[in-house]
């Protein structure tokens, strides 16, 4: 069983719901990253998203647009990443770690040696944001054949079809954007996604995690009533980019942020 299949087990074991933060790797600078990581873990995050850096982060608002230029200006590439998802990896061995990123990087590093690149970090699971799963067969198997988890994103309008496509490719869990837009944009339609939720769990025994849009504790709560898992990253990415004359300050809000999430979420 897989570092994701087991933590989402234990946690529907245990009646609670996955915290999932989102941070882009080498922001504000390459050492704050991992010390970064440990925090959240610390925090109560269950699953970490580490983010890929890329030049052109099409999903993503301004405030990971950002992020990514900030940590492309310390050189931080899928490489540089790859090797902090191994230091963390040092002293961590139980939090389940995803990769989030783009395709253009991988395809760089090619299919194989970016699945033995994850393997040897020992990465849990990639999403790749514009890998659609009619395109992932090839990339799928290797990471399958090294039990790496390949994680799909759900948009508000994907039809029952692709939901099963997804399961049949997919695996670890799927990630629902909840809003029609990039990262950090919109306000949450809770009822809407309720329903949605309902659709997608008809079709899919994957957990299902949120985000887009999951600002403070009280979303957190709401998302935490009906998901299996709640993401949150640029609320997170914010809190950097406020203190970048101050990254302990940025960690301090960052983990204090996670915690009242954390409390919301179990109580």
């Amino acid at each position: 069983m897989s570092r994701l299949a087991a933590k989402f087990a234990e946690l529907k074991a245990s009646g609670r719901k996955a915290l999932i933060p989102f941070i882009t790797a080498g922001d504000p600078y390459p050492e704050f990253t991992v010390p970064m990581l440990h925090e959240m873990v610390k925090a109560g995050a269950d699953v970490i998203e580490l983010g890929v850096p890329f030049s052109d982060p099409m999903a993503d608002g301004p405030v990971i647009q950002r992020a990514s230029e900030r940590a492309l200006a310390h050189h931080v590439g899928l490489r540089k990443v790859l090797a902090m998802a191994m230091e963390f990896r040092k002293t961590d061995q139980t939090t389940p770690l995803v990769l989030m990123g783009y395709l253009n990087p991988i395809e760089i590093m090619g299919y194989e040696g970016f699945a033995n690149a994850v393997q040897r970090a020992d990465v849990d699971g990639v999403l790749t944001v514009d890998l659609p799963p009619e395109e992932s067969e090839d990339c799928v198997k290797l990471l399958r054949e090294r039990g790496i988890d390949q994680i799909f994103l759900l948009a508000p309008n994907t039809t029952p079809d692709r939901i099963r496509k997804m399961h049949e490719v997919g695996s670890g869990y799927l990630y629902y954007v909840s809003l029609k837009g990039v990262t950090g944009a919109g306000h949450l339609d809770t009822a809407d996604v309720e329903d949605k939720l309902t659709m997608i769990k008809a079709n899919t025994d994957l957990p299902v995690g949120v985000g887009f849009g999951v600002k403070d504790a009280e979303t957190a709560r709401t998302i935490a009533a009906i998901a299996d898992g709640v993401v949150v990253g640029s609320a997170l990415i914010s809190k950097v980019e406020a203190n970048l004359d101050d990254p302990e300050q940025a960690k301090r809000e960052i983990i204090e942020l996670l915690k009242s999430m954390r409390h919301a979420m179990d109580h």
